[in-house]
């Protein structure tokens, strides 16, 4: 698999039937390693081991409701108080990030309402502080670090 734009971290893999999984310790279980599946592994490890979010907090590919219709997340993180902190939208490396992508996760939070976003193709990483009085959002450097009196 291609080198992210992460720092390195080390993964569980599994060869079975000539396909090639990898341990996703939030689902507790393999997953067939996709390009795609490739930057979510490195995000969730990133939230952990970067951004110390407690694994209890995050979420990996669950479907929401988006205009009557089912779709998926890839990976949110939690609030103590069960509201959603953080949406991450992630695409495989060699999907460019467009407006396109941004208008995605965008319907997404409508219904979501997460206080930050972050769009990545594992290369190109983008965080988002969402402001909904103003229906607005800046960009940001970086996503804060885990704080247990703010989340």
């Amino acid at each position: 698999m291609q080198k992210l734009n992460f720092p390195s971290y080390s993964f569980r893999f599994k060869n079975s039937e000539n396909k090639v999984s990898i341990f996703d310790s939030i689902r507790k279980k393999f997953i067939i390693l996709t390009p795609e599946e490739w930057v979510r592994q490195h995000v969730v490890h990133y939230l952990l081991e970067e951004k110390k979010f407690p694994k209890s907090l995050i979420n990996v590919e669950k479907v929401l409701m988006v205009n009557g219709l089912r779709k998926r997340y890839d990976v949110v993180v939690y609030n103590s108080n069960g509201s959603i902190f953080l949406l991450i939208e992630c695409k495989a490396p060699e999907v460019k990030i467009t407006q396109a992508t941004f208008d995605q996760i965008a319907r997404y939070n409508m219904t979501m309402e997460a206080e930050f976003l972050m769009l990545t193709n594992g290369l190109n990483h983008y965080f988002c502080l969402m402001d909904f009085e103003n229906e607005k959002y800046t960009f940001l450097e970086n996503l804060p670090k885990y704080n247990h009196k703010s989340i």
